[in-house]
């Protein structure tokens, strides 16, 4: 018995490190990539959530994987295919379509993740007497939880660290405000005073050149006909020599392809509509008929880049006062044909502000393809290594393959009665409300949150680097979701289910709250945030142990494991649905009303808890 348990060491925690990584990629980690390449919060959350789908359906082909081939078989050649997912993404990140094709390997990814799920979660079932299969579950479960750090921290905090030394740097500009000064701080470009006080350091050199780096803006109200013109000029300037290109793109390369329905024109635009005009972002206006003041920052190439990449400029306010916005440029695109026109940047003051002011802005223009295609690089020889490892060291149970094909239409039969019996169970209508419901404000912060750190503080976020955001949700974030995890289990299994089900229920969803004190508060304290987090991540994780518990009391039955399946294909579901209209709304109304949005569909989970059927003693440790 101990021989087997040595050997079961050289693959249970290599194999469930391997199921981890690919979900918490596809789920997770796309989503800040996405943000950093500049694709917008509607695209992101609606077409991310579709990757939900092969673990929703996952119940259906399970059998397959039951009758064709082994278990072993299935595993091997899946991590093959994720290994080559995962190069097909990391070699179209730097094509001008990219969103498409990228999206494409991912649900080859995603498909192949759930079919791993499957193949491997029945290995350990084969490969295991039943008593190494308890031990081992704390070594399954802890290897899986070192994936979603692997995903969420370190493959997050390697990208921003890449994106940091890469590119042509950093620069920063000084914004000031004096009411009692006049000067012009918007000039047309072609205008624009192009001498480098440091051009004698290279000739050669390629970088990011700025004017001016110390700009100042006159703090007296103007008329709002001259500013808007001004922020048109701008947006227009841009547009025509190319700056937004690479954002617009993306969009469009999505938008035609789905042509205009009767659904989109009609209900959608109306509702849109409706949502901006009563819930949209609070307008900083003092009068209808003036505005605040503003001035531009120019950028351009000191040279013409030798590749045909584009490069990618970011910009917004470091540190100082928020009365100074950046309204126009945030992402600037250059490439060897606009190198050299001056893409500009708008920065308005508050119209109420009218004192002496200041605040840095930054500009970043690090690669960030580059950055992303490297960190899926490195997941792809993960997955090649992998496939080579357990070739070599899964065992080969007898059990595993022995189902005989001619019993193939009973097998089916099977799967069709079981599964109809899982709908005939008392209450189901309440167990599936329970299932869809009890996540429904979660499923929506959960899509939003890492984009929320990552938008600048203009865009209502929080303008964290990617390596920072890796650290608040890999290590600190993770760390929290799993003392509240392990706090929620010991406690259900002292008293019960029933007894921590409301308590659980509010820690999953109260925390959410912090997110709307981070969007009106806009902290620039990377301690505070982290607390947020941790506090968030926490409650969700001390929460999450009810539905868990749930789903296993619902399975209870003759066929406990493939209604242990169905289960979690329906905690996909509630996952999927409210996340793909998520991105949507909250670029309709803003991150401030999104999150107070959040806060309200938290009540669904607290009130389907009083119909979902539980037994008092379910989950109690049965006395001796």
């Amino acid at each position: 018995m101990e021989k087997r348990s040595n050997k079961s060491w050289q693959w249970i925690p290599s194999l469930y490190y391997a199921e981890g990584i690919p979900y918490i990629v596809v789920m997770t980690v796309t989503v800040i990539m996405y943000k950093r390449l500049g694709i917008s919060n509607t695209d992101i959350a609606l077409y991310t959530s579709w990757l939900y789908l092969p673990w929703v359906i996952k119940p259906l082909w399970s059998p397959i994987v039951d009758i064709l081939k082994t278990k072993r078989w299935w595993i091997i050649t899946m991590q093959l295919i994720i290994g080559f997912g995962f190069a097909g993404v990391a070699l179209t990140i730097p094509v001008s379509n990219f969103f498409q094709y990228t999206l494409a390997f991912l649900w080859l990814l995603a498909f192949s993740s759930a079919t791993h799920d499957i193949a491997a979660d029945g290995f350990y079932m084969l490969g295991l007497t039943k008593h190494e299969q308890a031990w081992f579950v704390g070594v399954r479960s802890t290897f899986y939880r070192l994936a979603m750090i692997t995903g969420q921290g370190l493959l997050i905090i390697l990208a921003g660290y890449i994106e940091g030394s890469t590119g042509l740097g950093t620069a920063s500009i000084e914004v000031f405000t004096d009411p009692d000064v006049n000067h012009v701080s918007f000039v047309h470009p072609d205008s624009l005073d192009r001498t480098d006080p440091i051009g004698e350091l290279s000739q050669n050199e390629l970088r990011i050149m700025v004017g001016p780096k110390k700009l100042l803006i006159t703090a007296k109200k103007q008329p709002k006909e001259n500013i808007d013109s001004l922020i048109a000029f701008a947006n227009n300037w841009n547009k025509q020599n190319g700056h937004l290109e690479s954002t617009e793109k993306s969009r469009k390369s999505i938008e035609e392809a789905e042509s205009a329905s009767w659904w989109s024109t009609t209900v959608v635009a109306n509702l849109e509509y409706y949502l901006k005009k009563w819930f949209g972002p609070e307008k900083k206006i003092v009068s209808k008929d003036y505005a605040g003041n503003v001035g531009a920052v120019y950028f351009y190439l000191s040279q013409k880049p030798e590749s045909d990449d584009e490069i990618i400029l970011n910009f917004g306010r470091d540190t100082g006062d928020k009365s100074l916005s950046l309204i126009s440029g945030n992402r600037l695109v250059f490439s060897q044909e606009n190198w050299n026109i001056p893409a500009m940047a708008v920065i308005q003051i508050d119209p109420k502000l009218d004192t002496k002011s200041s605040a840095v802005f930054e500009a970043q223009s690090g690669n960030i393809p580059l950055a992303w295609s490297i960190t899926f690089v490195l997941l792809s020889i993960m997955f090649v290594l992998f496939f080579i490892y357990h070739k070599i060291v899964l065992p080969r149970p007898k059990e595993d393959g022995n189902q005989a094909v001619s019993n193939i239409k009973g097998i089916f039969s099977e799967f069709i009665n079981t599964f109809a019996l899982f709908f005939k169970k008392e209450k189901i209508g309440s167990i599936l409300a329970f299932l869809l419901l009890y996540r429904f404000a979660e499923s929506q912060i959960v899509k939003l949150a890492s984009p929320f750190l990552l938008d600048a503080q203009e865009a209502g976020g929080l303008a964290l680097t990617t390596g920072e955001v890796g650290l608040v949700y890999g290590t600190v974030g993770l760390l929290s979701l799993t003392i509240g995890g392990l706090l929620g289990g010991f406690l259900a299994a002292k008293h019960g289910l029933k007894y921590w089900l409301l308590p659980m229920a509010i820690a999953i969803n109260l925390p959410d709250i912090v997110y709307v004190y981070l969007s009106y508060a806009q902290t620039d304290n990377f301690l505070l945030i982290n607390l947020a987090v941790a506090i968030e991540q926490f409650g969700y994780g001390f929460g999450f142990t009810a539905y868990m518990l749930y789903m296993i009391y619902a399975s209870e039955g003759e066929h406990k494991t493939a209604h242990f399946a169905i289960t979690t294909a329906f905690m996909a579901l509630g996952m999927m649905i409210p996340g793909m209209f998520s991105g949507w709304l909250q670029e309709i109304i803003g991150y401030q009303h999104f999150f107070i949005w959040v806060m309200l569909a938290t009540i669904p989970a607290v009130l389907i808890i009083k119909l979902a059927p539980l037994d008092p003693n379910f989950g109690k440790k049965e006395k001796e």
